[in-house]
């Protein structure tokens, strides 16, 4: 993508899980005439409408929607991937005179869209295949892989998180150079002009509070039979679908290696954990982007109203 879209006016909610960011979306867009585009990495996958808390026929109903559940968990997709998908559905937005809004957890989305991509080539099919595979047979050594490859990165990612660890040595491999030089190049916005950037921040207590109580609805509402469907699937384990929060325990479950009661709370536990990774990651990331801790709604409602009326973000 070589030239940005420059939007007359779009709205970008970020903020952790269970902080209240479809709802507030979905008000603003009923009240601006917007249409609200997901930027959530597991919401995009159709297989998890429960476990990711998608927002419900009855809601998807009340203002259009874009970008939930598209793709089959067979897939996966990168930064880069959404962010094509998010700039072609804003600019169909704003074609039909409504206000764009951008909505959700996963921030590598947003700071994609806001900053652009560092200029990497494209990495050697034969190449980017050899790797997956010395990673996926490596297990937890492939750390090691990505330390010796580029130990800059190995630092700030995760032994868990295999997609990033093999993306990090085939780029070292493929191109020459590490990727965590890559990223510092200069990059390029992907979408700029009039934009709210807006990121909830929550008190913990409250937060962590709302990460009990919502997968606890989660499994009342069907998260049980949908991590059975997705457990006969049979996806490879470390494609994006299969690490969603709480399926594990989930599908433990089903297959009657553990109590519900564990399940439960196995789950709850990786959502206040996911959601402590993401307020420190938005916290650190976006320093530029204005923060709002009401956790009364109205409260909140009111005060981002203001903050997008003052720049100009009114209804078309």
């Amino acid at each position: 993508m070589s030239e940005a879209l420059t939007t007359k006016g779009a709205i970008l909610i970020a903020g952790p899980t269970a902080s209240g960011k479809s709802a507030l979306a979905l008000a603003m867009a009923e009240r601006l005439g917007g249409e609200i585009v997901n930027a959530d990495s597991m919401q995009v996958y159709r297989e998890l409408r429960v476990l990711t808390a998608r927002p419900s026929p009855e809601e998807e109903a009340r203002a259009p929607h874009h970008l939930y559940g598209v793709l089959s968990g067979a897939e996966l997709c990168s930064a880069g991937r959404w962010s094509r998908m998010a700039v072609e559905a804003i600019a169909g937005i704003e074609a039909r005179g409504a206000v764009p809004i951008v909505v959700g957890g996963t921030g590598l989305y947003f700071k994609a869209l806001i900053e652009g991509f560092s200029p990497i080539p494209p990495v050697p099919a034969d190449i980017r295949e050899a790797v997956r595979a010395e990673v996926a047979a490596a297990g937890e050594g492939a750390h090691a892989l990505l330390a010796e490859a580029d130990p800059a990165l190995a630092e700030v990612i995760r032994p868990s998180d295999r997609q990033r660890i093999a993306r990090g040595i085939e780029v070292a491999r493929g191109t020459g150079r590490p990727l965590s030089q890559w990223h510092a190049e200069p990059r390029a916005p992907l979408l700029k002009g009039n934009v709210a950037k807006i990121v909830l921040a929550p008190d913990r207590a409250w937060l962590r509070a709302r990460c009990d109580a919502r997968f606890e609805a989660m499994v009342e509402k069907g998260a049980i039979e949908e991590a059975r469907g997705l457990a006969a699937q049979n996806f490879a384990p470390d494609l994006p679908v299969m690490k969603s929060l709480g399926l594990r325990p989930l599908i433990d479950y089903a297959a009657g290696k553990i109590e519900l009661s564990e399940a439960v709370k196995l789950g709850q536990a990786e959502t206040r954990a996911y959601a402590k990774r993401q307020e420190t990651w938005l916290r650190t990331q976006m320093i530029a982007w204005e923060r709002f801790s009401e956790q009364d709604s109205e409260s909140l409602k009111a005060k981002i109203f203001a903050f997008i009326d003052d720049l100009g973000l009114t209804r078309r």
